[in-house]
Order: C-alpha cells, then sequence, then structure tokens
C-alpha cells in the first residue's frame, strides 16, 4: 500500500513536473510568439514601408519611363537630323572632292598661262625692239620726208612764179600776132599760132593741177559734217550752168551726211562728177547719180563712155589717161587729185566702167 501510495505519489509528482515543463514551454512559445509577432509586426510595417517606397520608386519609374521615352523620341529626331547632317557632309564632302578637282584644273590652267605669259613676254619684248628699230626707221623716213616736202614746196613756189611767166608770154605773143598779123599769115600760120596757144594754155593747166596736188599732201584735215547730197546739188548746178542747153539727168541720193574735209570733200566731187559730166557729153539720154551703197560705201555712176577694164590700174595715175584729147580733153590728174584726198581720210577708191555702158566710181571714208 505503501508503495502504491508512493507510485502514486511519484505519478503525481511526474504530472505535476510535466505539466510544469509543458506551462514553461507554453510561455516559451508564447513569449517566442509575441517577439515574432513584434518582428512580424516589424516585417510588416517593413514591408508597408517598402511598399510605399516601392509606389514612390514606381512614380520615379515611370517619370524616368516618361523621360526615357522623351528622350527616345528626341534621340530619333536628332537621329534624323544627324543622318541629314550626314548626307550633307557627305554632299559636301563630295563637291569638296569636285572642287578639289576644278581647283587642280585651275591651278594647271593658272600655270599653263604663266607660261604662256613668260612666251608672250618674250614675243612682245623682241617685237618692242623690232618696234623701236621700226620707230627710228619711221623716224628717219619722216624727217626725209619733211625735207622732201620743204623741196617740194620751194619747186612749187618755182614752178608757180617761173614757170607761169613764160607761159603767158607764150600765149600773150601768139595771141598778138594772131591779133596783129592775122591778114598776112596764111591758114597754116594761123594753125600754128593757135596750136602754140592750146598748148601753152594745156601747159598752164598741168602746172595748176600739179600744184593742187602737191598741196594735198600738205597742211592739216579739218574734219566736220559734210552733206554729200547738197554739196553735189551745188556742184551738179554749176556744171549746167556751164552748157544750159544739155540736158542731163541728175539722180542725187538724199541724206548722204559724212564726217570729212569740207574743201577737199569738194574737189572729190568736183572730179567725180564733173568728169561724168565730161563723158556723157555724146549722150541726149546722160544720166549722172550719186548714192550709197553697203559698209559705208558711195558712188558717182554715169551712162557715158566708160573705159575698158584691162587699163583700170592706170585710172589713177599722173598723167594717165585713157581717151585722147580729140575725145575728151583734160590733163590726167583728176583721178589722182581724188585718190590722194581719200587716201587722207583713211578711206579708198575704185571704179568699174565698161566701154560705152558708162563707169562707176566707188569711195569709203575711214574718218
Amino acid at each position: 500500500m505503501k508503495t502504491e501510495t508512493t507510485t502514486n505519489k511519484s505519478s503525481v509528482e511526474r504530472r505535476s513536473a510535466g505539466s510544469e515543463d509543458y506551462t514553461r514551454a507554453m510561455l516559451n512559445i508564447l513569449e517566442d510568439f509575441t517577439a515574432e509577432k513584434k518582428r512580424m509586426e516589424e516585417s510588416q510595417k517593413a514591408i508597408v514601408n517598402i511598399l510605399e517606397d516601392f509606389a514612390l520608386e514606381k512614380e520615379r519609374l515611370e517619370d524616368v519611363q516618361h523621360a526615357v521615352i522623351n528622350i527616345l523620341e528626341d534621340f530619333t529626331g536628332e537621329k534624323d537630323r544627324l543622318e541629314e547632317i550626314q548626307r550633307a557632309v557627305l554632299n559636301i564632302l563630295q563637291d569638296s572632292s569636285d572642287e578639289k578637282a576644278k581647283l587642280e584644273e585651275v591651278r594647271k590652267a593658272m600655270l599653263n598661262l604663266l607660261e604662256d605669259f613668260d612666251v608672250e613676254r618674250s614675243r612682245t619684248e623682241e617685237a618692242n625692239r623690232e618696234l623701236r628699230v621700226v620707230l627710228e626707221s619711221i623716224r628717219k623716213a619722216k624727217e626725209a620726208a619733211d625735207a622732201a616736202n620743204r623741196e617740194l614746196a620751194a619747186f612749187s613756189y618755182s614752178v608757180s612764179h617761173d614757170l607761169r611767166a613764160p607761159l603767158r608770154a607764150l600765149d600773150g605773143f601768139s595771141q598778138a600776132l594772131i591779133e596783129d598779123y592775122y591778114d598776112i599769115l596764111d591758114e597754116e600760120g594761123h594753125g600754128y599760132l593757135n596750136r602754140i596757144r592750146a598748148a601753152s594754155q594745156r601747159m598752164a593747166l598741168l602746172i595748176d593741177d600739179l600744184l593742187k596736188l602737191s598741196r594735198l599732201t600738205r597742211g592739216e584735215l579739218n574734219l566736220g559734217p559734210v552733206d554729200l547730197s547738197a554739196l553735189a546739188r551745188a556742184i551738179a548746178a554749176e556744171l549746167q550752168k556751164t552748157e544750159p542747153t544739155r540736158k542731163v539727168d541728175f539722180r542725187i541720193t538724199e541724206g548722204l551726211n559724212v564726217t570729212a574735209d569740207p574743201n577737199l570733200l569738194k574737189i572729190v566731187l568736183e572730179n567725180l562728177l564733173g568728169n561724168a559730166w565730161k563723158f556723157t557729153g555724146r549722150k541726149e539720154d546722160a544720166v549722172i547719180e550719186l548714192g550709197s551703197g553697203t559698209a559705208q560705201t558711195y558712188f558717182v555712176r554715169d551712162n557715158g563712155a566708160g573705159f575698158d577694164m584691162t587699163y583700170e590700174d592706170k585710172l589713177f595715175g599722173v598723167f594717165q589717161r585713157l581717151h585722147s584729147d580729140k575725145d575728151f580733153s583734160g590733163s590726167g590728174i583728176g583721178l589722182s587729185i581724188v585718190q590722194r584726198i581719200i587716201l587722207r581720210h583713211g578711206g579708198k577708191v575704185w571704179a568699174e566702167g565698161e566701154i560705152g555702158k558708162g563707169a562707176i566710181f566707188y569711195f569709203t571714208l575711214g574718218t
């Protein structure tokens, strides 16, 4: 019994000790749970804070995302601009290459020009040397010409005074013989005296024409406006007065104005129109025309005796005549005077003709 009591007591003591251990265990568990609960609460708070931070971070990330999108859009635009710039740079580089090639060509051209310039300079220096030689020759020729002109002036004075007197004497005495001894002389004597008078008068005319020709080589040109048409009409009127009964159709183009020496140009027209008047003397339907062609060319045309073009080169020579005195009178100096005047004006004169069909004289004025 005692043993059973002892056993029960031991059993109670074990249950009591086990209950205490359980209680302590539970208390420990509760303490651990409380601590865990706190940790859980702290974790929850931390998670809430993390979630709040995450929301803020999400917003920042969204802002960053928007910013990145904007940057990407800007980058796309910038990329397009960069591509355009790249293409422009490529074009510029291409143009630069082309320009470089052009500059190289220009450089080569400049080198060629410089070489040509050196060659041309050498030629110019040589030409200058030749020119100096020519100018020296011209100076000497001018001095010789001046000396010749002085001699010609002296000769002209001598001709004018020393030759005219004997000719006037011949003509005067011949006229006196005809008047005072007309009845004594027979017809043959009269013929001789008339021929002496005619020869002396012709000689006087030749002297006058020679003096006129020599004077044309001296003196300055007095250039001014000249109305060729008006000048020709005045000369035609004077010619008509010399033979009032002649019927000549003068056809003068109006408005022919030139720049020339009026006095010298008058001599030109007097000779050309005078020749036309003379060589149409046997034409009943005589026509004399003054007109203008192309390139400031002027002409005097007639339908008179004309001339043989075979002897064209003799037309403007001194004392060269293509018709005999029996047919047409003259000294043979008129056309030489015309040529001298035209040449002094820097122009030229030439003629065309056909025997029995008239002649045409052309002239230009270079002034």
